[in-house]
């Protein structure tokens, strides 16, 4: 069931407005602004109704923070209003509001409107789902590594929490390929993907191919030495397929990974520490293959 959040500081025209959409859908009410802010960074609302005229801030400034941040941006808006001249409906509109609902509303108008908004939500996150996906893994691609990058750093320093970037990718991967083939190949990139899925399915965690045979990995909240243990089981359970590699190279398909955990705060650049993750890969590999390298919160190297 869509989630949809009602914010109006009337206590009886939310509760009118859920009254009318609550069969349909699962609705929180909330009266004041900040604290639906709050809400709308941390859970997953498909449509917001928003009232206008509100004291301390009013909905066209509420809507003006949504479309500023990374991780409510894409939440459509439906503006619940009396005031009903041109001048309030363009400065909604160019606000980023998809649609206005005017007062008194009438209840089938209500539901067509949200209806209609919810329906272009879905189409609109299934196509934004298909262009974010690796064909091939059918996990999240680079372009939407790029996206939620920045958004989970930003809710790391705005939680401070720690954050764990890792690179990793499939060692020998060009001496594989040239052995047994392209579709040999993509058979081990998939193995791959999905062994390391199996390990990083917390709402905390996102996998991604970064291109070709290289994944980047994102895992908030988690020391450095639990998110290097996390990665050293993921690696074990790689070399645990048993995939057959050249016997020139080694007996079995392997990956190497480097990381980096850091308590980010305002100012820290995220590419700083992405580099840092890929020069710890560097060092995995250099250090002889199939093993995590990691850099702990004081700048401190350990690997297994």
């Amino acid at each position: 069931m869509e989630k949809i959040m009602i914010i109006d500081d009337s206590p009886v025209q939310a509760a009118h407005l859920k009254n009318i959409l609550e069969s349909d859908y699962q609705i929180t009410t909330v009266q004041e602004p900040q604290m639906g802010l709050s809400y709308a960074r941390e859970q997953d609302f498909s449509l917001i109704l928003l009232d206008v005229v509100m004291p301390g801030m009013d909905g066209f400034v509420l809507l003006k923070k949504l479309q500023e941040e990374v991780a409510t941006r894409h939440i459509p808006v439906i503006l619940i209003t009396a005031l009903s001249d041109i001048e309030n409906e363009q400065r909604g509109l160019t606000l980023g509001a998809v649609d206005y609902i005017y007062k008194p509303f009438h209840p089938m108008i209500v539901k067509a409107r949200v209806n209609t908004h919810i329906k272009l939500y879905q189409y609109r996150k299934q196509v934004e789902y298909q262009s974010m996906t690796d064909q091939l893994t059918g996990i999240a691609n680079r372009r939407r590594y790029e996206r939620v990058s920045e958004q989970k750093w930003q809710e790391a320093i705005r939680l401070r929490v720690p954050f764990s970037i890792c690179m990793m990718d499939i060692d020998h991967f060009k001496k594989y390929n040239d052995t047994f083939g392209h579709p040999a190949g993509d058979t081990v990139i998939t193995a791959v993907s999905a062994t390391a899925g199996r390990y990083l399915r917390r709402n905390t965690d996102f996998l991604a191919r970064y291109g070709g045979e290289e994944f980047v990995v994102f895992m908030m909240g988690d020391s450095s030495r639990q998110a290097f243990e996390q990665m050293c089981r993921v690696r074990r359970a790689v070399e645990e397929l048993h995939i057959p590699h050249s016997g020139s190279v080694s007996e079995w398909v392997t990956i190497s990974a480097g990381g980096t955990t850091v308590l980010p705060k305002r100012g820290d650049s995220f590419d700083t520490f992405l580099k840092i993750a890929d020069t710890m890969l560097y060092d995995a590999k250099r250090f002889g293959r199939n093993r995590v390298v990691w850099n702990d919160e004081n700048m401190r190297q350990f690997s297994e």
